[in-house]
């Protein structure tokens, strides 16, 4: 910021009430601001500063400086919006050099109804006169009727009167005067007045809060200047100024692009939706995108406090404790920072501010030079001079704006040489989804202007004639783009694509097999020249995630998204441009969880090495002989089962028909055949288990020392 304020005031959420200051002095709230240059003194003494300085952001905020003359002490009258309160409460900075200290009022919300309740003479529900005196019974008043009556309000009362025949209820009123109790009817007293000179105050400001609030849009912060109240009646004048962000159209930028001369022409679109008129505004453009937000600091917060019995001593109550422990104690509190420039810092939004500040109060540099002359898109205008503001970017129009109220306006922003190229763009992605297109017709800009150019549309000029529209981003100086304005109907293109996958190498170790495959994807783009010169062509292939170019292949730029590849198309001619693509994939398989059919496939795969597959085939000769063990064992296992359910059976004959009898003797005799035959079984089992057992360990000794 290059101009450091003497005394900066944040202000913050003070309780007041704007007409405060203009009741005591009996005046009436000053209207909305005037926009000449020097300071001017409403009818009620307050000072309106008229803008003089606007910074307008890209972000959707503006910074409003007003400055003027001020003498001795001042009252400094600022409306807003009720809908942009809660900004300015945010972020107000006021300056003054020679003020000890200020103060800022403002009607807090619902200030009318409960100041009007408030006061001695309650104008809320526009009362009429009968209420009024009524409420006011022992207040001294001298009544003119039409001579005076001098003496205290007793009340007010309703008689009946029948007039002509008519009736109606007629308000008197009673006075307790020198003489006596006298009544007097309304409708003949022609005028009165209060001796209590706070209640003709109070009435006089309840007057001025029910004007003041015909505005209900509108909101005044009243700025209480001190000055020096040492040399208050000979104080000189002083330059003041105060300052806020507040929300503030987005202003617009659209370009002009001349390709046969290489000239850009950059306009700067604003907005004044404000009630105020811009008189010779001294007016910044600012891109970028600092942190903004709203918090409500107009509206009165009340917190919700716990109620508590009253501590009135009664009958004390058994307790017990627990033991307790000690910590240590809690470090210091530092002592808060007091000075000005400490306190704006902490304050909401000062970081805001900052950069808003720094924007406004940057120093201008000097303008880039013009094209000059020839140009579709006209000579040379005077442009805003440009520079870095913090981490932003500054325009400052040159000379001061003026802008009437709900009135828009374009103002040159830069004119500039600008490096271009024309080229032609064909969009990989767009082919495949719709098949033979045509390119667009492009220009590649390097930013050669030495500013930040924001983002907006361009309107592209080629041999002094339209070639079409186009839209850039953000454009960071020296930094290379590509827009695109149309479509070169003599060139087409389309892309097909392939897929493949082959294996690169196969490890195994420790009884696990990892196959490490490529897999490749193939996009040949053609493209067709019909027309009778070469065209330069750009080639945007998307990017296939996961996957790399093949065999080392070089791009001319890359994005995000795409690779770009540069390729010259000769004049009736067709050109075809292949890209490969490869991404690695690797397959882990544990061997002895393999089943045999899958062991099988890759002694098969001609893809796998050739003294794998012989690693693989022993492999599966060794896993057969093992499966074929594991099967006789199971037969045995099966034939044994088989012998023990029979023996049971004879067994239950045997018992029903007894052993002495002839049946009973042929079971005794099969039973002895089943004992001889399961004992031959079991010996079967054993040799066949351990003969399954050694075959498993041949298998398994064999996958674990197998490595290749």
């Amino acid at each position: 910021m290059q101009r450091l304020f003497h005394a900066l005031f944040v202000i913050m959420c003070a309780e007041g009430l704007a007409a405060q200051a203009v009741i005591d002095s009996g005046q009436t709230a000053a209207s909305s601001p005037r926009t000449a240059q020097p300071p001017l003194v409403s009818s009620a003494g307050e000072t309106e500063l008229a803008i003089t300085r606007i910074a307008l952001f890209s972000s959707g905020v503006g910074f409003f400086e007003r400055s003027g003359t001020v003498s001795g002490a001042a009252a400094i009258a600022v409306p807003f919006n009720a809908g942009v309160i809660d900004d300015a409460l945010k972020s107000l900075a006021v300056n003054d050099p020679a003020s000890a200290s200020l103060q800022v009022n403002y009607p807090s919300e619902s200030t009318l109804v409960r100041t009007l309740r408030s006061l001695s003479v309650d104008l809320t529900d526009n009362p009429g006169l009968a209420e009024i005196l009524g409420s006011l019974r022992g207040a001294v008043i001298d009544v003119y009727a039409p001579n005076l009556i001098a003496g205290r309000i007793m009340g007010v009362e309703h008689r009946f009167i029948t007039t002509a025949g008519q009736g109606g209820n007629e308000p008197y009123l009673s006075m307790f005067t020198a003489t006596g109790v006298k009544t007097i009817a309304l409708k003949d007293v022609s005028g009165f007045s209060f001796k209590d000179e706070t209640i003709n105050a109070d009435i006089n400001r309840a007057l001025d809060l029910i004007m003041a609030s015909r505005a209900t849009d509108t909101r005044i912060l009243t700025v209480q200047l001190s000055g020096d109240a040492a040399q208050h009646e000979t104080q000189p004048a002083r330059q003041v100024s105060l300052s806020y962000v507040i929300p503030a159209p987005v202003w617009k930028v659209s370009y002009r692009l001349d390709l046969s001369q290489d000239k850009l022409q950059g306009w700067a679109i604003i907005d004044n939706d404000s009630d105020m008129d811009w008189e010779q505004v001294e007016l910044s453009l600012v891109t970028g995108r600092p942190v903004s937000f709203i918090q409500r600091l107009y509206a009165p917060y009340h917190l919700v406090r716990p109620v508590l019995p009253l501590a009135i001593a009664g009958v004390a109550e058994a307790a017990a404790y627990t033991s307790g422990w000690t910590t240590e104690a809690p470090a210091a509190v530092p002592a808060p920072r007091t000075a000005n420039k400490q306190l704006a810092n902490r304050e909401e939004g000062a970081d805001m501010r900052e950069s808003a500040a720094d924007a406004a109060y940057a120093v201008t540099a000097a303008s880039p030079s013009s094209a000059a002359g020839g140009s579709a898109i006209g000579s040379a205008v005077q442009t805003a001079s440009a520079h870095v503001a913090g981490d932003l970017f500054e325009f400052t129009i040159k000379t001061p704006v003026t802008l009437a109220r709900q009135q828009s306006a374009m103002l040159p922003l830069v004119e500039a040489h600008i490096a271009a190229k024309k080229t032609l763009v064909f969009s990989g992605e767009k082919a495949m989804l719709r098949g033979t297109i045509n390119p667009a017709v492009s220009a590649e800009l390097t930013n050669t202007t030495g500013m930040k150019l924001p983002a907006g549309p361009i309107t592209v000029y080629d041999g002094g004639v339209y070639a079409g529209d186009a839209l850039i981003t953000f454009f960071p100086e020296n930094e290379k783009r590509l827009i695109s304005y149309a479509d070169d109907l003599s060139v087409t293109g389309s892309v097909t694509s392939a897929f493949s996958r082959r294996v690169v190498s196969v490890q195994i170790s420790r009884g696990v097999m990892i196959i490490n495959r490529k897999q490749t994807y193939e996009k040949t783009y053609v493209i067709k020249n019909a027309s009778g010169e070469e065209k330069r062509l750009i080639i945007e292939h998307p990017i296939t995630k996961g996957a790399a170019l093949a065999d080392g292949a070089q791009f001319d730029e890359r994005t995000d998204a795409v690779y770009r590849f540069t390729r010259n198309v000769p004049a009736n001619g067709v050109i075809s441009f292949t890209v490969q693509e490869e991404a690695p994939i690797a397959e882990r398989i544990t061997l002895t969880q393999l089943r045999l059919e899958s062991f099988v496939s890759y002694t098969a795969d001609a893809a796998i090495p050739e003294n794998v597959r012989v690693a693989l085939q022993k492999a599966v000769d060794l896993k057969k002989k093992a499966d074929a063990a594991q099967a006789s064992l199971s037969d045995c296992e099966k034939e044994f089962t088989r012998l023990t359910d029979e023996q049971s059976r004879i067994r239950q004959n045997l018992t029903a028909a007894g052993n002495q009898t002839p049946q009973g003797q042929e079971y005794l005799k099969k039973l002895s055949d089943l004992d001889t035959d399961i004992d031959r079984q079991n010996a079967g089992i054993q040799e066949a288990r351990t003969a399954a057992q050694r075959a498993q360990h041949e298998y398994d000794a064999y996958i674990a020392e197998l490595s290749l």
